[in-house]
């Protein structure tokens, strides 16, 4: 007996929410039919997953190697779903097969989960969309797509092809601020440990010469005093403001106030934006090709989005194009995407190939982005040099300034 969570309506149509025990969904659903309840929501709870073993595995338990799932997980299910099915294995046997490869705990049940929702008679879409955490609206509407057209293998390549590009993108980007990343948090932890520790000492024969220290030196010394007599207080406000930033770029305001600054900053206005559009661009080719409608693709691009300003755009060009308009109007009239992108835009529409005038208007952002990438880091490392040297060689010359005072002094 497996356990399902199921919402139905009653004949007056209040909403009524639990779970249950059966052999099967068909079974509860009929129970539940003969009880005068409307079923509109089924699902096997999670946590009878473990219990659920694939048609072709033996019964003995494999050890997994973690829980979370991550996103090399989700491509490498993609790429083995349409390596399977495109070489004509069933559905239901290639998601029985590919359970038995994963590493993570939890994919594992969902995989199950998922391909008993399939045997009980769920479409592949609907047994995806039970799960919106590890599949978002991108998988369900791309297979949706794929298993109406039944080209299903194909389109789970192009999704494939769209994620890996993703991923190469933002493992391009880390790549590329690692090292600066670096330089800075040495640069923080030097300039520590010359006011928390160094500087405390010089103070101390500062003291012994009974002489006014240069402004400097006193400006460098006064901070040096306050770090090390109140740092546990001066730690603790910086947590409770990291905190306090945190929590409030959570709520929709803050979000956008944060995602305005991000799009609008003077030395990176220029790439995030960039970085946006390509990625618009991007996943509105792999949804058009495989033969999303514009509505859905737009609307999947949108959630997509990290950025609430642009969420917001998105939101208002499907809103126009739901209307009746073309879809170049709106984006004009945003502001946000430059001339060539609307003029290239309408001339695909114009000639019905609004999908290839997309993929070329990715190649075309995707190279210019890992160009600004490596015109980034190229600037950003010797800034941060300059930043360290200027820094820390200032202080080195505030503290010894008394030191060449007392020299002249002797020398006179």
């Amino acid at each position: 007996m497996k356990k399902f969570e199921f919402s139905a309506r009653e004949q007056t149509g209040k909403l009524i929410t639990g779970s249950e025990e059966a052999e099967s969904a068909d079974i509860l659903v009929n129970r539940l039919q003969l009880r005068g309840l409307l079923v509109t929501h089924i699902s096997l709870r999670l946590e009878s997953a473990a219990s659920l073993k694939p048609a072709a595995q033996s019964g003995e338990e494999r050890p997994f190697r973690r829980y979370r799932i991550t996103e090399e997980d989700l491509i490498t299910f993609g790429r083995q779903l349409a390596t399977a099915i495109g070489s004509g294995v069933s559905l239901l046997k290639s998601l029985n097969i590919i359970s038995r490869q994963v590493a993570s705990r939890r994919f594992y049940e969902i995989i199950n989960i998922i391909t008993h929702d399939v045997e009980s008679g769920f479409s592949f879409r609907d047994a995806l969309s039970k799960h919106p955490n590890v599949f978002p609206s991108l998988w369900v509407n791309m297979v949706e797509t794929g298993e109406a057209s039944g080209s299903l293998p194909i389109v789970l390549e192009r999704l494939v092809a769209y994620l890996e590009a993703r991923a190469a993108f933002k493992r391009k980007l880390v790549s590329a601020l690692i090292y600066p990343l670096v330089l800075l948090i040495v640069a923080l932890a030097a300039i520590a440990v010359f006011l928390c520790f160094i500087i405390p000492k010089f103070a101390m024969i500062f003291e012994s010469f009974n002489k006014k220290l240069p402004p400097p030196t006193l400006i460098l010394v006064s901070v040096s005093n306050l770090l090390t007599k109140n740092f546990f207080l001066i730690f603790a406000g910086i947590c409770a403001t990291v905190f306090l930033f945190v929590k409030y770029f959570k709520t929709r305001a803050g979000k956008l106030r944060l995602d305005n600054f991000v799009l609008n900053a003077p030395a990176l206005r220029e790439f995030f934006r960039l970085a946006e559009i390509e990625k618009f661009c991007s996943g509105m080719t792999t949804l058009l090709e495989s033969g999303v409608p514009i509505l859905f693709a737009l609307e999947i691009s949108e959630r997509s989005s990290g950025n609430a300003i642009v969420q917001d755009i998105i939101k208002k060009i499907k809103d126009n194009v739901r209307e009746g308009k073309p879809l170049v109007t709106p984006m004009e009239e945003s502001g946000f995407f430059p001339p060539m992108i609307t003029q290239m835009v309408n001339i695909g529409e114009e000639i019905g190939e609004l999908d290839k005038m997309f993929k070329k208007i990715a190649h075309f952002y995707s190279e210019l982005l890992e160009t600004r990438i490596i015109r980034l880091t190229t600037l950003f490392e010797p800034v941060m040099i300059i930043f360290m040297g200027i820094v820390i060689g200032g202080m080195v010359v505030a503290m010894f300034l008394p030191i060449f005072d007392i020299a002249n002094i002797g020398t006179q």
